[in-house]
C-alpha cells in the first residue's frame, strides 16, 4: 500500500511539472495519422495458359521483393554468372508466310507486320527470320534459283534470278526491314537447282561433285543479289535437314561431303568474295550431334564454320550442349520446330516453351525459332508431298482476319522481351519449374517459367537477395520483368 502511494504521487507530480512546462515554453509538434505505406509494384509479368482463356497478358497483381521468410520453393537468378549472346526469337518466312499474309488488306497487312516485328508496346517484336533459298515445301511448288530444261546446264550462272521470289518474300521482306532494319536472317536451300544433282530432281538425290564450285557460287551470288534488293543475309547453312532426302523440295549431304563442300569450294567463295555471312552447319536434328562434330574436327572446314544449327524432330535438347562442350568457342542456333494439326494448344504450349525456348536457351543456343509464321486454314500453301500437317504462328483467313495460334505466343512470350544482345544468366530450376533468364541490353532481367507440373505452384522469385513470393498454374508460360 505505501509502495503504491509512492508511486502514485511520483506520477502526479510528472503530470503537474509537465503542465507547467506545456503552458510556458515548449510547444509539442503536432503528430499525423499513421497512413499505411503504398506498395509499388516491382515485378511485371505476363501470362498465357492452357486452358485458352490467358493470352499474353500483363497481370495486375502486385510483386515487390522483401526479405521476409517463407518456405515456397525458390527460382534464384544471378546475374554474376553469364553465358551466351542472344542473336534474337522468330519463325521461318517460308514463301508461303509472305503469300499467305498478302492475302490481308493493305492496312490489316501493315498493321500486322508492325505487331509482329515493331518495338511498341503492342508488338511482339520478332528479331530474327529464317528464309528458304528457293522454295522451301512450304511453297506452292518447288524452284530453285537458276532452274532449266532437261539436259541444260549453266555454270557460268547467267540465267540466276532471284524472280520467284519477287512477288511476295522479297517485298515482304524490305517492308519488315523498314520497321526493323536490325532484323537478323539465316537462309536455308532445300535443294539446289536439279541439274547439279545426280538424280535430277527437286527430291533427294546429292550434290555432283563437279558442281561443287558452282553451288558455292550459287550461294555468293544470291547473297550479292539479295544485299542488291537491300537485304543483308546474315548466316547460312548449306542444307536443310541434310539427312532426310524424302521431303519436296530436299537433298541428302552427309557430314563427310558437308565438310569437304565448305572448306574446299564455299569457305574460300565467301573468303574471295569478302562475304562476311556466317556458315553455320548441319540444320537438322538433336539425334546426331556426330554429325557437326564431324565437320568440326575436319581442320579445313573449321576455320570457316561458325556454328551448328538445330531441330528437335528426334533428340534430346542437350545434344546441343554436347557440341559446345567440344567446341566451346563455336556458336549454336535452333532453328526450326513445327506446331502440327494434330497438336493441343495446351500441349504445345508447354513442350514447346520447355525444349525450344527454355530447353535450346540452357543449353547454349543463339537463337529459338518456331517453323512456318503463317498459313491459310487448310494449311497450304504446300509442295505436292510438302507438309501438309504443319499449322503456322498464324492462320490467314482471307483479306481481313488472321487468328494468332500456340506458335504465335511460345515465340512472342521471349521475343517480346528479350531483344538482340541480350546474356543470358544463371536460373535454378524445380522439379515442375522450367526456367531461363537473361539481361538485357537496357539492364532489365527477364525470367521465363513455364509449369510443367498437374498442379498450380507457389514460388518465390529470389534476386540480390531478396524475394518475392507468386504463383503459376498448371500448364502456364509466364515471362517476368523487372
Amino acid at each position: 500500500m505505501f509502495k503504491n502511494m509512492i508511486l502514485y504521487s511520483l506520477l502526479s507530480l510528472s503530470i503537474s511539472l509537465f503542465s507547467c512546462s506545456s503552458s510556458t515554453d515548449t510547444v509539442l509538434p503536432e503528430v499525423s495519422p499513421k497512413v499505411p505505406s503504398v506498395q509499388v509494384n516491382e515485378v511485371d509479368y505476363w501470362l498465357t495458359n492452357g486452358a485458352k482463356n490467358t493470352f499474353l497478358q500483363k497481370q495486375t497483381g502486385i510483386l515487390t521483393f522483401g526479405s521476409t521468410y517463407n518456405v515456397y520453393p525458390s527460382i534464384e537468378v544471378d546475374a554474376t554468372q553469364t553465358y551466351q549472346t542472344i542473336d534474337g526469337f522468330g519463325f521461318t518466312l517460308t514463301g508461303g508466310s509472305a503469300q499467305s499474309i498478302n492475302l490481308l488488306n493493305t492496312q490489316k497487312r501493315k498493321d500486322l507486320l508492325q505487331e509482329l516485328f515493331g518495338k511498341n508496346d503492342n508488338s511482339i517484336s520478332i528479331s530474327y527470320l529464317r528464309i528458304s533459298i528457293g522454295a522451301s515445301d512450304l511453297n506452292a511448288a518447288p524452284f530453285s534459283y537458276n532452274d532449266l530444261a532437261a539436259g541444260q546446264t549453266d555454270v557460268s550462272l547467267s540465267q540466276f534470278s532471284l524472280n520467284p521470289d519477287k512477288n511476295d518474300l522479297i517485298p515482304m521482306l524490305k517492308e519488315i526491314l523498314a520497321i526493323n532494319p536490325q532484323m537478323k536472317i539465316i537462309a536455308t536451300p532445300w535443294s539446289p537447282p536439279t541439274w547439279m544433282k545426280d538424280n535430277n530432281s527437286f527430291i533427294g538425290g546429292s550434290l555432283k561433285p563437279e558442281f561443287y564450285r558452282v553451288y558455292a557460287n550459287y550461294f555468293v551470288k544470291y547473297i550479292q543479289k539479295m544485299k542488291e534488293e537491300g537485304i543483308a543475309i546474315t548466316a547460312i547453312t548449306p542444307q536443310n535437314e541434310p539427312l532426310h532426302p524424302g521431303n519436296n523440295p530436299s537433298m541428302y549431304m552427309t557430314a563427310l561431303q558437308q565438310a569437304d563442300f565448305i572448306k574446299n569450294y564455299l569457305g574460300p567463295a565467301f573468303a574471295n568474295a569478302n562475304l562476311t555471312t556466317k556458315i553455320i552447319i548441319y540444320d537438322h536434328n538433336c539425334n546426331k550431334p556426330e554429325y557437326p562434330l564431324a565437320i568440326l574436327n575436319d581442320v579445313g572446314a573449321n576455320p570457316y564454320v561458325d556454328g551448328s544449327a538445330f531441330h528437335l524432330y528426334e533428340g534430346d535438347i542437350s545434344a546441343m550442349s554436347t557440341v559446345h562442350n567440344a567446341y566451346p568457342n563455336k556458336n549454336l542456333y535452333f532453328t526450326e520446330q513445327y506446331t502440327g494439326t494434330s497438336g493441343t494448344f495446351d500441349g504445345d504450349l508447354k513442350w514447346h516453351l520447355k525444349n525450344v525456348i527454355i530447353g535450346s536457351m540452357r543449353n547454349w543456343s543463339k537463337v529459338a525459332m518456331e517453323w512456318n509464321l503463317a498459313n491459310d486454314a487448310n494449311f497450304r500453301p504446300f509442295t505436292p508431298g510438302g507438309c501438309s500437317t504443319c499449322k503456322g504462328g498464324l492462320t490467314i483467313n482471307g483479306s481481313d482476319s488472321f487468328e494468332r495460334n500456340v506458335g504465335y505466343y511460345i515465340i512472342a512470350h521471349a521475343s517480346k522481351f528479350v531483344p538482340a544482345g541480350s546474356v543470358r544468366i544463371a536460373s535454378n530450376q524445380t522439379p515442375n519449374l522450367n526456367t531461363v533468364a537473361f539481361k538485357t541490353p537496357t539492364g532489365k532481367t527477364v525470367l521465363i517459367i513455364e509449369n510443367d507440373g498437374s498442379a498450380n505452384e507457389l514460388f518465390n522469385i529470389k534476386s540480390n537477395g531478396k524475394w518475392v513470393t507468386t504463383a503459376i498454374d498448371a500448364g502456364a508460360v509466364a515471362t517476368f520483368i523487372w
